[in-house]
């Protein structure tokens, strides 16, 4: 028990490390390890010799706390140069990964060999743009299956180019409770972002360069080899993703499907697949050895048949974690295999209770970041409810039924209960993660496990094998086809599945006491059988599944400024209704805010519904995430200074699907001057346009900006300007009207030198201004100019590009605001 305890140590000590503002340095090093000394002198004083061993889970946890930290300032030493950021470098590198094709890029990690400057970090990720960008719509629908876009060499792990690259040290939006996209740069070892200018130059190829770059490259030549097969295919990129662990080709309603009904992982390359290939490698392996010779005698006389068919699946089984891409699913899977095989072959006991900390210790050792990752988490808590629930100690074996029926009744009933209980077991990892729980999950594996497990994914496998040979191209096709046929049928009752309301139900982000008594639940309830009111311990999940974050009270308001990069996004609550300003950019036909970031918050704040949403104008960076938020939430009112209903139709037909209308909102009204209401104390007034919208939106960018609607929030204790991108002329009328001091103002136009005049800034007298705006944006938004004017005006200047997400909070005690960058800090944060 005491290793067991020093592994968890050792992982446990390693994810702490991950939650420091700052590494510790070594004066803080040297006082920690004097006061473990001490501590250690103690124990022995007290408890004598023979219980030192009650010290090793202390030591352990130093290592791991040593280890993490020493490997993370090697990490970060690893960056780029300040002089470098934002500037030109001439970079020779190598592909070091499978590139991602897009309709109108290409990214890929790359391994630099040498640059000019010097100061560019060893491992970057770089996206290659096309020559003719067909904009934020791009080529919806028309996109070629096999990757051919016009503009684009063909890109393949080893390949050694010559590139001019605008390089930036990495960084991503940070929204409370969101996906951290700067973290999984950095736990991916990816030091760098750069965008290609002018032409690449291909100096040579090597293949042969490392194990990885050779694995990358296997996976290159299986894609190429089954594109042809998957083309036109409805969901051949499921196929792909199946086979060799590339789901970047997978659309996004896609994902939604597999979210909503709990079947995620069985789109990627799971365990499960993996043990199967695994498993059929050893069986033909032994088949094999227990009838062959060597010079007149047999094989299994120089090595057991056994010892043969264990090497062999671990064999194989390394190989295809390798083809998968080796991530932290496939990695566990190898471990845990391996330490199976292992114990197997040197006749030592094994249990889950054993396995588990063994496989998460070594994937923790060899790679900390992996607990930075979600798929960590799932992957070991569902191994771990498998496990508990099919060995719990005590229950009763029972006599063998007789008939074929009946054993087949009990094993789909175990199969059931199985499935239930990783349903129930994960629901508090998936609420903490995606705050969205799926209550299809269960009905949906009972049918998708089989035929994904068993037909669709060997299929895949088979049609990527025959794909590379010569001669087996009839093979391949039919392999395909058949596949993908199955998954076709599949997805029929998945689909409708996922359309249901009933298919899942958000879950709001928890504190951190309601997630931990969650997971002591699960703990107690896969304990063994015997033990008392163990079924009851279910009930300890509740808190954390159904957790209603505190609303504000009558005549306050919490209002937050998303960080949605050169957009605009502000959410505003009061006690029992909830406001969207703005919604967000479409950065591509298959991305926008949002679907993003503006989605994933409500949810995170267990907000189902929007009672208001103002879109201010019709820019794209404005009004682009409205048809994924219509979408997924209902929408009660709509006001915005131009046709929403119009510009839905147009978007329509740029992404391809013309006359395809998301549910509209109950009521669609244009925004005006003195149009207004009232709720929860909370006054609601438009200060801007004079006059109502045309019926469609204007033509000119800057007549579009000059009519944008203007929203004034009144609170029983503090007020908020939302000026949209008005500018300075716009600002100078709204003075001539009487424009009243307030609180909280949303920097006109992102920060634009065109707007927050002196006049206008020394009128409102506003305490907080906000400047939504993304990191090193070509615009130059915010202007240096505006924030020092409004610094000098005593107002404290937020800004999402550097603070992250803003929040503000009104309440009788005073106005409250923070960053989130500086509201949860961590050590790799801009580095």
């Amino acid at each position: 028990m005491t290793g067991r305890i020093c592994l968890l140590a050792f992982v446990a000590a390693t994810g702490a490390a991950h939650g420091l503002p700052y590494l510790p340095d070594h004066v803080i090093w040297a006082g920690a390890l004097a006061l473990a000394v001490l501590v250690s002198i103690a124990v022995f004083s007290l408890a004598g010799r023979h219980r030192w061993h009650v010290l090793l889970p202390l030591w352990a946890g130093i290592a791991g706390l040593l280890v993490a930290v020493a490997r993370a300032e090697h990490r970060l030493a690893d960056s780029l140069d300040s002089a470098n950021e934002n500037r030109v470098s001439r970079v020779v590198l190598r592909v070091a990964a499978l590139p991602r094709l897009d309709p109108d890029s290409r990214q890929f990690e790359a391994e630099v060999i040498s640059s000019m400057p010097a100061g560019v970090p060893s491992r970057i990720q770089v996206t290659w743009a096309a020559p003719d960008w067909a904009g934020p719509y791009g080529r919806a629908g028309r996109a070629p299956a096999d990757g051919g876009y016009a503009g684009f060499a063909e890109l393949a792990p080893g390949q050694v180019w010559r590139m001019s690259l605008t390089l930036k040290k990495p960084h991503g939006n940070r929204n409370p409770h969101a996906f951290d996209y700067e973290s999984h740069l950095f736990a991916q070892g990816i030091r760098a972002t750069g965008s290609v200018r002018g032409a690449p130059l291909l100096l040579r190829d090597e293949p042969w360069a490392s194990l990885p770059v050779m694995a990358q490259r296997a996976r290159h030549r299986v894609r190429a080899a089954m594109q042809p097969y998957l083309a036109g295919k409805r969901y051949g990129a499921v196929l792909l993703a199946l086979a060799i662990g590339d789901q970047a080709s997978v659309e996004a309603s896609d994902w939604q499907v597999f979210n909503r009904t709990g079947i995620t992982h069985l789109v990627s390359i799971s365990g499960s697949h993996i043990t199967m290939i695994a498993a059929l490698g050893g069986s033909l392996a032994f088949w094999l050895w227990r009838r062959g010779r060597l010079r007149g005698r047999a094989l299994a006389e120089r090595l057991p048949a056994q010892v043969a068919a264990a090497l062999a699946a671990l064999l194989v089984a390394w190989l295809y974690c390798l083809l998968a891409g080796w991530g932290v699913p496939a990695r566990r899977t190898f471990l845990m295999l391996a330490v199976v095989a292992a114990a197997y072959l040197l006749r030592l006991p094994m249990d889950a209770s054993r396995l588990l900390p063994l496989a998460a210790f070594a994937v923790v050792l060899l790679d900390p970041w992996a607990l930075l990752a979600s798929g960590f988490w799932l992957s070991f808590g569902a191994v771990a409810v498998l496990m508990a629930s099919a060995g719990w100690w005590g229950r009763p074996l029972g006599p063998r039924p007789a008939s074929r029926w009946r054993r087949w009744r009990l094993l789909l009933a175990k199969a059931a209960g199985l499935q239930l209980a990783i349903t129930a077991g994960l629901m508090p990892l998936l609420a903490l993660v995606f705050h969205e729980v799926s209550l299809a999950a269960p009905l949906a594996n009972a049918y998708a496990i089989a035929l994904v497990s068993l037909v669709i994914t060997p299929l895949s496998l088979l049609a990527a094998g025959a794909a590379l040979v010569p001669g087996l191209e009839p093979l391949a096709a039919a392999s395909a086809w058949l596949g993908h046929a199955v998954l076709e049928i599949m997805m029929a009752p998945t689909a409708w599945l996922a359309a249901s309301g009933a298919a899942s139900f958000t879950a709001a982000a928890a504190p951190p006491w309601a997630t931990l008594l969650a997971l002591l639940g699960l703990c107690l309830a896969s304990t063994p059988r015997g033990i008392p009111s163990r079924n009851m311990a279910w009930l300890l999940m509740l808190p954390a599944l159904l957790w209603a974050p505190k609303r504000p009270p009558e005549g306050g308001w919490d209002l937050y400024a998303l960080d949605v990069g050169q957009a605009g996004a502000i959410v505003i609550q009061t006690a029992s209704h909830v406001l969207l300003f703005d919604t967000g950019l479409r950065s591509s036909a298959a991305s926008d805010d949002g679907a993003r970031a503006i989605l994933p918050f409500l949810r995170s704040q267990g907000i189902r519904k929007l009672d208001v949403m103002v879109i201010s104008h019709a820019d794209i960076d404005h009004a682009g995430g409205a048809r994924s938020l219509l979408q997924a939430l209902p929408v009660g009112q709509s006001y915005s200074s131009f046709d929403v209903r119009g510009y839905l139709a147009r978007e329509a037909r740029l992404l391809g699907a013309p006359g395809q209308l998301p549910p509209l909102p109950l009521a669609m009204s244009p925004c005006g001057q003195g149009m207004g209401w009232r709720v929860d104390g909370v006054a609601f007034e438009f200060l801007w346009p004079l006059e109502p919208a045309a019926a469609s939106p204007p033509a000119q960018d800057r007549q579009r900006n000059s009519r944008g609607c203007v929203l004034r929030v009144r609170g029983r204790h503090h007020s908020i300007l939302l000026p949209g991108d008005i500018g300075a002329a716009q600002e100078a009328s709204l003075l001539d009207r009487g424009l009243q001091p307030v609180d909280v103002v949303l920097a006109a136009h992102h920060g634009s030198r065109n707007s927050s005049s002196r006049q206008f800034v020394d009128a409102v007298q506003a305490a907080h201004v906000i400047a939504q705006a993304g990191w090193w944006n070509r615009y130059g938004h915010p202007s240096p100019v505006v924030e020092r004017r409004w610094q000098d005006a005593g107002a404290a200047f937020w800004r999402t590009d550097r603070d992250g997400a803003v929040t503000l909070r009104s309440r009788a005690t005073g106005l409250s605001a923070h960053g989130e960058r500086q509201f949860a800090p961590r050590y790799w944060q801009g580095q």
